[in-house]
């Protein structure tokens, strides 16, 4: 019983470590940002391109080589969202599992 309560207090800490990290993100935007080329071959009239999809749409948008570098660090800290959310679920169902586990032992 001291073991499971032991590893709730733990992960609720991990929890809030998540939250913590969550709310520092700032700016973000899902999607990959590509360089395309109108003529592939010879590699001419570069521009980039964000491809996404939100609300179950695929989108694309073209950047201005002005916002590539904004762009970039948007995509980097959506997909450090993503990964700190994952983490958040497998955190909160291991959390519910050993909840019931130990209300089960306490009956």
């Amino acid at each position: 019983m001291y073991m499971i309560t032991k590893k709730l207090t733990q992960i609720e800490k991990e929890i809030d470590t998540t939250k913590k990290k969550l709310r520092l993100l700032g700016e973000m935007r899902p999607g990959t940002l590509t360089l395309q080329y109108k003529d592939p071959k010879k590699k001419e009239g570069g521009y980039y391109q964000l491809s996404y999809t939100h609300k179950m749409k695929s989108r694309t948008e073209y950047i201005r080589p002005l916002f590539v570098r904004e762009i970039e660090k948007q995509v980097k800290i959506y997909k450090k969202f993503k990964k700190l959310i994952e983490r958040w679920v497998d955190l909160s169902i291991e959390y519910s599992r050993l909840k019931m586990e130990k209300e089960k032992r306490e009956i």
